[in-house]
C-alpha cells in the first residue's frame, strides 16, 4: 500500500443501494420464507414457490451481469443476500447458491455464444442449472474420475457416457455442466453443458441426507449422450482449470450459508433464552448460558467479518482472494457446526425435538464443512498458498 493510500482502501464497502436489495431479501425471507421452513424440511419436497419468489424479485439475477439481464451486482452483495435467507432456511439458500455455481463456468469460461444462449434465462430464474463434477468414487480427488467422452469425428459430436454423485438439483436443473475426461492417458477433463433434455441422460435416484432436504441431490447418469462442439466450455482438456477456477469463488457461498445457519440458530437460541424461565428467572440471565450466547455469536462476527473480507477481495480479483476464500469456508463451516451445537445446548431437551428449529440447523450446519471442497482439504489449500 503507498503512503497515499487510504487504510479503508483493504476493507469491504457496502453502498447504501446494496444494504437496501438486502434488506428486501432479509423481509422476504423472514416473512415469506421461514413460515415455510418447517414444511419444506419436513417433506423433502423442491420449494418451487420459493424460487419464484426469488426470480420475481430479481434475487436469483444476482449472480449475473448486466449485460446478460444480471444485477451486476458482485460478490459480496451476492453472499449478502445467501446470507439472509440461510438464516431462516439452508435449503432455500441453495437455490441462489447453485445459480450461481451451476453457472460460473459458463459466465468465467464459456464462448459469447454459450454465455447469450443460457445465462439470461438463468438470471430470470426462468432456468436453473447444475453442476456435476462429483463421483461416487471421486469425490475430492477430481482427477480420478471415470466419467469420459469422446469425440465422433463423423458427426462432430462429443459422446457422453458416465456416472455423477451428490449433485445439487438433480431433477430440478434445465442443464448440466459435466466435466468428463476426454484424454485418459493424459488424465485431461473437459466441461460441456449437457441440456435436461439431450437423450441418453437421467436424473437418476435422489439421496435420503440428514440436512438441506429442500434441496435435490441426486446421481445423474449420462449413456452415450451426444453434445455439439459449440456446448464446450474453455477449451478442450482444460476442463480441471474451469472446476477449480468456479469452485474458488463459490465456496463463498458454503460459508455465505454457514454465516447465515449460524446466525439464525442464535437467534433463535437467545430469544429462547429470555422467555424460558428456569430457577425462577429467565436462562438467559445464568452466567453458564451468557458464556455460550457470547461465544457463539463472537464466531459468528468473526466468519462474517472473514466472509465479507474475502468476497471484497474477490471483487476486485485480488490475488489473495482465493487464500481468503478458503479460509472464510473453512471458519464459518466449522463455526456453524460449533454454533448450531450450542444453540440445541441452550434449549435443551426442546432442542432435541423437529417443535423447534435448532435441530434443523444443526443438520444443515453439517453439509458446510463438506461440499465445495471440504474442510480437509480448504486446510490444504491455504497452507499451499501460504508456502508460495
Amino acid at each position: 500500500m503507498s503512503a497515499t493510500t487510504p487504510a479503508y482502501a483493504e476493507l469491504y464497502d457496502v453502498p447504501q443501494e446494496h444494504k437496501d436489495f438486502v434488506a428486501l431479501v432479509r423481509q422476504l425471507a423472514q416473512e415469506q420464507i421461514a413460515p415455510r421452513s418447517a414444511e419444506i424440511d419436513a417433506t423433502a419436497e423442491y420449494p418451487w414457490d420459493v424460487r419464484k419468489l426469488l426470480a420475481e424479485n430479481d434475487v436469483l439475477a444476482l449472480p449475473f451481469a448486466e449485460e446478460f439481464g444480471g444485477m451486476g451486482t458482485g460478490t459480496l452483495m451476492l453472499q449478502m443476500a445467501v446470507e439472509e435467507i440461510a438464516k431462516v432456511d439452508a435449503s432455500c439458500a441453495l437455490i441462489l447458491m447453485v445459480q450461481e455455481l451451476g453457472s460460473l463456468p459458463i459466465q468465467l469460461f464459456g464462448s459469447q455464444e454459450l454465455k447469450e444462449r443460457f445465462l439470461p434465462r438463468c438470471a430470470t430464474g426462468e432456468w436453473s442449472p447444475a453442476f456435476a463434477l462429483s463421483e461416487p468414487e471421486a469425490g475430492s480427488d477430481p482427477a480420478s474420475m471415470r466419467t469420459h467422452a469422446e469425440l465422433d469425428e463423423a458427426t462432430g459430436e462429443w459422446v457422453i457416457n458416465g456416472q455423477k454423485n451428490w449433485i445439487t438439483n438433480a431433477g430440478i436443473a434445465d442443464f448440466y455442466v459435466v466435466f468428463a475426461k476426454t484424454d485418459r492417458e493424459a488424465n485431461r477433463i473437459t466441461a460441456f453443458v449437457v441440456e435436461k433434455d439431450r437423450e441418453g441422460f437421467d436424473p437418476g435416484q435422489l439421496e435420503h441426507k440428514l440436512g438441506i432436504k429442500g434441496s435435490p441431490t441426486g446421481q445423474p447418469s449420462f449413456t452415450d449422450v451426444r453434445v455439439p462442439q459449440e456446448n464446450v466450455i474453455g477449451e478442450v482438456g482444460r476442463g480441471l482449470g474451469v472446476a477449480l477456477g468456479t469452485l474458488e469463488h463459490t465456496r463463498l457461498g458454503a460459508a455465505a450459508q454457514a454465516v447465515g445457519i449460524a446466525q439464525g440458530a442464535i437467534d433463535y437460541a437467545l430469544a429462547y433464552a429470555k422467555e424460558r424461565i428456569a430457577f425462577g428467572k429467565p436462562i438467559a440471565q445464568l452466567p453458564s448460558i451468557q458464556d455460550k450466547l457470547a461465544v457463539m455469536q463472537t464466531k459468528t462476527a468473526a466468519a462474517r467479518e472473514l466472509l465479507y473480507k474475502a468476497c471484497a477481495l474477490a471483487d476486485r480479483k485480488d490475488p489473495q482472494a482465493p487464500k481468503y476464500s478458503s479460509m472464510a469456508k473453512l471458519f464459518a463451516s466449522d463455526s456453524a457446526m460449533e454454533v448450531t451445537v450450542e444453540a440445541v445446548q441452550v434449549l435443551g431437551g426442546y432442542g432435541y425435538v423437529k417443535e423447534y428449529p435448532v435441530e434443523r440447523y444443526m443438520r444443515d450446519a453439517k453439509i458446510t464443512q463438506i461440499y465445495e471442497g471440504t474442510n480437509e482439504i480448504q486446510r490444504l489449500v491455504i497452507a499451499r498458498q501460504m508456502l508460495r
